[in-house]
């Protein structure tokens, strides 16, 4: 490949993808475009920064721009936005600082990642509106709450944003309030997860108004309250956190396809409909282990392990991107909530299944032992095969146990076969029999009657 491998965003695919393939290949010469100044940045951590766990924004950073220039001779620039891309030709058009240029590519990423949602609320330019998606917004809210101390916060959404942004602003000596629309918080971790999360976020003074839509927000210059349908409750800052969109504009405008979520169509290899164009991360689909459909996983090692692939790929060893099971942990303050597979019932009848499921609370450890705490266990299989579809799990410690089950999706095991599978057992760590091996052990005979 004489001309070089471009890669579009400086991200966690992006990034990924151009260290693998320098390293696999050092001789290939690799152009990462990035539009604005950060990359490789770990984005999960700022609410973290906000609540002042993380000193400095830069501390969220894996690998600087100097590093990736210096160190791993890649060729970065930021300040560089593309504008658009030529599949035929095999081009992208560059802008930088009012210049334009044409850059040629052998073989191309698209890396463009997704951005926060944000629904046409009234109010929504208002000072003190904010969504949380990059670093500049985690750096602005930090800012603002430094200079205007407010005394109140309104969250909108209670997913995995809303639900450590109101530990972070907690943490602040804010009152914070969730607004979500739907009839729980966490809706991808199932009703017993989102229950128990729910009483804890109260008992730390969270006010939750769930099956509650937004309207808008009102304020003069800056935003003072929240508007209901039938009410109004004042916020002096406001995080709104509904979701997020892949960012596929300029891949569809290139001619390149979209799948079924509306992310970027690809094959097992991270290519979409052009061979020399690739897709990763946040903008792109990846096939669900379970469902074996295309599904829109935005989380970090989704991104990180595509990116890697791909540039192993393009180095000149193609390596499959891997399935995703949408494994997700989310901290809410002394709790650990976890989700692997697919839990919705409603959602496994739709794909075919015929879904099975307990819910179980079991120790962590020992009763003798000190420290043990209950977790809560929620496990789904389909009543015919018998194969494990998802899990959820809720407790103040053990939430990583739900790797366990991950790793039985990614197997295609059945429960009979997770009930059996030899877990480590010591007091300080786990009872004899672990938590996800008792709810294993509990689905096997509800399967069996």
């Amino acid at each position: 490949m004489d001309d070089p491998f471009v890669i579009v965003g400086g991200d966690a695919a992006g990034m990924s993808a151009a260290s693998k393939a320098k390293r696999e290949n050092p001789d290939l010469d690799v152009i990462v475009f990035e539009k604005g100044e950060w990359v490789s940045y770990a984005a999960c951590g700022m609410p973290y920064y906000v609540k002042g766990a993380v000193d400095d924004l830069e501390d969220l950073v894996a690998v600087t721009p100097e590093e990736f220039r210096e160190e791993r001779d890649v060729d970065l620039r930021t300040g560089h936005e593309v504008v658009s891309i030529d599949p035929e030709a095999k081009t992208v058009t560059v802008e930088t600082d009012g210049d334009r240029f044409d850059q040629p590519y052998g073989a191309m990423l698209i890396g463009t990642g997704a951005r926060a949602v944000e629904p046409p609320f009234d109010g929504f330019d208002l000072g003190g509106v904010f969504t949380l998606r990059s670093m500049d917004e985690a750096d602005a809210i930090e800012d603002y709450v430094d200079a205007h101390e407010p005394a109140s916060a309104a969250i909108v959404g209670g997913g995995y944003v809303g639900v450590e942004m109101a530990e972070a602003l907690t943490e602040r000596g804010i009152d914070v309030s969730i607004f979500e629309m739907l009839p729980q918080t966490l809706q991808p971790f199932g009703k017993e997860t989102a229950r128990v999360v729910e009483d804890h976020l109260r008992d730390q003074g969270v006010e939750l108004h769930l099956e509650t839509a937004v309207q808008g927000f009102a304020g003069g210059e800056h935003v003072e309250a929240v508007e209901l349908e039938d009410d109004s409750v004042p916020a002096d800052v406001v995080i709104v956190g509904v979701g997020v969109a892949p960012n596929v504009e300029l891949a569809a405008e290139a001619g390149i396809e979209l799948g079924p979520t509306g992310a970027i169509a690809t094959d097992e290899y991270g290519r979409t409909n052009y061979d020399d164009v690739y897709a990763a991360g946040d903008c792109a689909e990846a096939t669900n282990v379970v469902t074996g459909e295309p599904d829109h996983v935005p989380l970090a090692l989704t991104a990180n392990r595509a990116g890697r692939a791909i540039g192993t790929t393009v180095a000149g060893d193609p390596t499959p991107t891997g399935g995703t099971a949408g494994t997700a942990i989310v901290k809410a303050f002394d709790l650990g909530a976890a989700r692997t597979g697919v839990i919705d019932p409603d959602l496994a009848r739709e794909v075919g299944f015929d879904p099975v499921s307990v819910t179980i609370e079991a120790p962590t450890r020992p009763h003798y032992y000190p420290g043990a705490t209950d977790l809560t266990v929620t496990l789904v299989a389909d009543r015919e095969s018998e194969r494990v579809l998802g899990a959820s799990v809720v407790g103040r410690e053990g939430a990583k146990r739900i790797d366990t089950v991950a790793t039985a999706l990614h197997a295609d095991l059945i429960v009979p076969e997770l009930q059996n599978l030899d877990l480590a057992y010591a007091p300080p760590f786990s009872p004899v029999w672990d938590p996800i091996l008792t709810a294993a052990k509990v689905l096997a005979g509800k399967l069996e009657d």
